[in-house]
């Protein structure tokens, strides 16, 4: 059997226990399936006194996870630490140029410098794993990155934020408000003191610029991306879609189009029997659509310990089944200087569709001016409701307005025109729709 591979884990918090406690009461198993033994050689936490579940005395432990990367004897060092800046992209960087391999689930040190890493990891002949870094348990990174090879995706889209999909299904199952799910979300757990970062799809939107990537040989462009949380969400909005026959769902979309690379984050209506508006919870779910394969649908659990620990033990086994000399797979899935430079589509129309909501005064014309501003826009309508106002003011009524294909532009332009008119009694809801084409 070969040497053992030495691991040093940056960060022992939820996932790096996690990880930590796998690699030990499973190491035996581990040894077989890898043909080496994988060992915890040196590890960097805060607290060095916390309960964590594993014997951890065989490790040399460092101060920071810089120190550690720069000198420990190591063969692979994990990063586990999070954030673009700071202790982790310093240790990441110093490790890289060491020639270690890496291993990471940071999404956000990847959408910010994933291109400078990967030509360093390049460079050095290492690997720069990040399989947990989008949609946790769900292997989406090999897929796109090895398994797909001779495939052209058309698109990547997906449900990868289980914070914000955990909030949409309790207020839809239950009826009880954004704020209430929010707060609930919080209490279990799963939303932060500070969910700014979750529920305003920053989140949603770094896993999207790492897919987008890996998808179409583009360099990363997280700051490209049309960014919109659900926190405008409102319980008006989810009965309204129930009784179109929809549910709604924050999804990050990826498309070629001929002008370009589109990339959104946003809220979606999905048809109530699509394959993806039955993922709940804080489940993850990711569509890639091809020539080849057509489509393909991968639905796991996008966090939590267990599931990320899973994910980051898969690259290190990885690593210890490669041998030294062997080709690599290229770190996005494209050699760093063979990316292409992002193309940002211009803007076209959406086959989807768009549902609006717009909460009116009850006057006479009301009715018809929303249609004008309709008809002077070039958009075409395939219905339109009127009805009582559920809530305050009592004089308003709801208007909610099913498009068919139309461009963004045209929308917001209507909308604003309508805006425009003074007849208003509340912020238009504007979300888009999709129809997947199989799932």
């Amino acid at each position: 059997m070969a040497d053992a591979l030495k691991i040093g884990i940056a960060g022992l918090g939820t996932v790096g226990a996690s990880l930590a406690r796998i690699l030990v009461s499973r190491a035996n198993e581990l040894a077989i399936t890898c043909g080496r033994p994988i060992t915890i050689a040196a590890v960097s936490a805060r607290d060095r006194s916390r309960d964590r579940g594993v014997d951890l005395s065989g490790a040399v432990w460092f101060e920071t996870p810089e120190a550690m990367a720069e000198t420990a004897d190591i063969d692979v060092f994990v990063e586990l630490i999070g954030g673009a800046e700071g202790p982790a992209e310093r240790a990441v960087r110093i490790a890289l140029s060491r020639g270690l391999h890496v291993v990471t689930a940071n999404k956000a040190l990847l959408a910010r410098h994933g291109v400078e890493l990967a030509r360093t990891a390049e460079e050095k002949g290492v690997l720069l794993n990040f399989e947990a870094a989008v949609a946790g348990g769900i292997p989406v990174i090999k897929a796109l990155r090895e398994s797909l090879t001779g495939n052209t995706v058309s698109r990547v889209y997906g449900i990868m934020n289980g914070t914000c999909n955990y909030i949409l299904t309790r207020m839809e199952k239950e009826g009880l408000t954004f704020e209430a799910c929010l707060k609930e979300a919080q209490r279990l757990g799963y939303a932060e003191a500070d969910p700014t970062f979750d529920i305003e799809g920053n989140d949603t939107a770094h896993k999207l610029a790492i897919l987008t990537t890996l998808a179409f040989g583009t360099e990363i462009a997280a700051d490209e991306i049309y960014l919109e949380g659900i926190s405008n969400i409102s319980i008006e909005d989810i009965h309204a879609a129930a009784e179109l026959g929809y549910r709604i769902k924050l999804l990050g979309v990826a498309q070629r189009t001929e002008s370009g690379i589109e990339q959104r984050v946003h809220p979606t209506m999905v048809p109530h029997d699509s394959v993806i508006a039955q993922v709940d919870g804080v489940t993850n779910a990711v569509a890639i659509e091809s020539d080849i394969l057509g489509e393909l649908l991968m639905v796991g659990p996008g966090a939590g310990g267990n599931a990320t620990a899973s994910a980051v033990l898969g690259d290190i086994a990885d690593i210890a089944k490669s041998r030294p000399g062997a080709q690599r797979v290229p770190v996005l899935g494209t050699p760093a200087e063979n990316l292409a430079p992002y193309r940002k589509a211009q803007m076209q129309s959406h086959e989807g569709g768009y549902f609006i909501r717009l909460t009116v005064l009850d006057r006479a014309g009301v009715f018809a001016s929303v249609a004008t501003q309709m008809a002077q826009n070039g958009i075409s309508l395939e219905s339109i409701v009127q009805r009582a106002n559920g809530g305050a003011p009592t004089d308003a009524k709801t208007i909610i307005l099913v498009t068919h294909a139309t461009s963004e532009d045209s929308v917001r332009r209507a909308v604003a025109g309508i805006k425009s008119g003074s007849y208003l009694a509340g912020e238009p809801q504007v979300i888009r729709i999709e129809r997947p084409k199989a799932l």
